[in-house]
């Protein structure tokens, strides 16, 4: 199994709402917001080699939307999608399998683009494209709340080009990569663990945008049902200590990865570390 992680794109968001009822003075100490109040977040993908397969892991936001849409995303920096395939080896044919933890627009994007004659076309032609079937359908008949970060022009090109497939239920994907649903941010968000020399790694996606995000409480505004997402963390995270899980953080700017450890104030992340370093860790 060969695994890869790359930034496609940094961008900035309101602070408060990736904090949620927590006070400014607690969350801004460890994650500093500007003076407008945006903070930064990395939009990582990963990559799993494994028996034939190259799985591809969230897409991020893609180049198709226009010059109003992305003054609000205030992105900078990062690789950029397929240049950092690139940079690892692949090309966009070589993808088999795009797997979408949730179609909020900053995960799904950049699966889809418009060609020159502005046509939406799949970014990797050959590849399924596996989203849950609650997620698909909580998509695609969107509730006010999250209606913004659902963009048709990302979700129905993966149907109607005949990419899409709808994964029912948890449990093993394909030989060590197992997929876990989660409910309180979205419904039907996809949380990858995969199986690495003798350890579980977690890509977190939504359920922990940031090693900041481990305390119960700290769950984001845009989290769709936070009491479900308060007992989906409190499960999950008592697994992964128990289990040695590491996580790998989508959306952290500051830290690729983690471990975790137990305090007198309950399961934390241990400092942050490099995915380079989680590689040499495990070799």
């Amino acid at each position: 199994m060969k695994l890869s992680l790359f930034n496609i794109s940094n961008f900035k968001i309101d602070g408060g709402a990736m904090f949620g009822v927590v006070p400014k003075v607690l969350w801004n100490r460890v994650y500093p917001s500007d003076e407008n109040n945006l903070i930064p977040l990395s939009l990582k993908s990963l990559v799993v080699e494994v028996n034939g397969r190259v799985v591809l892991f969230d897409n991020g936001i893609g180049n198709k939307q226009d010059d109003k849409f992305m003054s609000h995303v205030y992105a900078f920096g990062g690789e950029g999608l397929i240049e950092g395939l690139a940079q690892r080896g692949y090309k966009p044919t070589d993808i088999t399998d795009v797997v979408l933890t949730h179609l909020h627009y900053d995960h799904c994007g950049g699966g889809v683009y418009r060609d020159s004659e502005g046509n939406l076309k799949l970014t990797f032609p050959i590849a399924r494209y596996h989203v849950s079937r609650a997620q698909w359908d909580w998509a695609i008949n969107p509730n006010p709340r999250e209606s913004d970060a659902y963009l048709p022009e990302n979700l129905l090109p993966m149907r109607d080009l005949g990419a899409l497939n709808l994964i029912e239920a948890e449990g093993e994907f394909i030989p060590g990569i197992e997929l876990r649903f989660f409910n309180g941010h979205t419904r039907g968000q996809i949380i990858p663990i995969i199986s690495y020399r003798g350890r579980k790694l977690v890509f977190v996606a939504d359920l922990f945008p940031f090693r900041s995000h481990i305390p119960l409480p700290w769950i984001m505004s845009y989290d769709v049902e936070p009491l479900k997402t308060l007992k989906e963390k409190e499960t999950f995270l008592k697994e992964s200590y128990e289990g040695g899980y590491i996580y790998i953080y989508q959306h952290d700017y500051f830290a690729d990865c983690s471990e975790l450890q137990l305090t007198p104030k309950g399961i934390r992340a241990t400092d942050g570390f490099t995915f380079d370093e989680l590689m040499k860790k495990l070799k």
